[in-house]
């Protein structure tokens, strides 16, 4: 009978011990929770946060550090879809067509803020538009100065030609006005 004991005592005390050596509760949960919500820094300055659920939903954050276009963006994969959303500093929202981005996660904010439709500050696009409408009156002030300047030479030629002209007129009926001044004081004066 004490032979029997002790089998039953080491099969019971085996039993205990791999029974042990599996544990299922909470702290386990929690470890695997852990090495699925990871944080990595990215690409241009910005930060990547992967956290999945319960549900096993998976959503990756990406975080952007001083980029004036866009703020973060967040890419959620459940049951194989994958969807994307753009916020921009101010919090405006838009959806990213996955398309038009080969990786939101590891391309510049820059580039992610143009598949998400998101424009540059504005004062930069006036600054431009101000140079390209400056440059164009430039250009058509030389243009205009040109031309003024063209037509200010021709009119100088025409009034040399004219006074010239005027001027060969004015000799002549001077020297005919003073023939036929001698010719008067000539039959005057015998």
């Amino acid at each position: 009978m004490t032979t029997k004991l002790c089998l039953i005592m080491l099969v019971l005390t085996t039993a205990l011990a791999v029974g042990c050596s599996k544990t299922t509760g909470p702290d386990t949960a929690n470890a695997n929770a852990t090495a699925e919500n990871a944080t990595r820094p990215g690409p241009d300055n910005s930060e990547i946060k992967t956290k999945v659920d319960a549900n096993g939903v998976k959503t990756e954050e990406r975080v952007f550090h001083n980029n004036r276009r866009i703020s973060r963006v967040v890419v959620t994969t459940q049951n194989g879809k994958r969807t994307v959303k753009a916020y921009s500093p101010n919090g405006e929202e838009r959806e990213v067509n996955q398309s038009a981005t080969e990786d939101v996660l590891e391309a510049t904010g820059d580039k992610v803020a143009d598949s998400a439709h998101f424009v540059a500050d504005k004062s930069e696009d006036v600054a431009g538009k101000a140079k390209d409408v400056g440059s164009a009156v430039k250009d058509k002030t030389v243009d205009t100065a040109k031309t003024v300047g063209e037509k200010t030479a021709e009119g100088a030629k025409t009034v040399e030609e004219k006074s010239v002209e005027g001027a060969k007129t004015v000799k002549n009926k001077t020297v005919s006005g003073a023939k036929k001044a001698a010719s008067a004081v000539k039959k005057v004066v015998p």
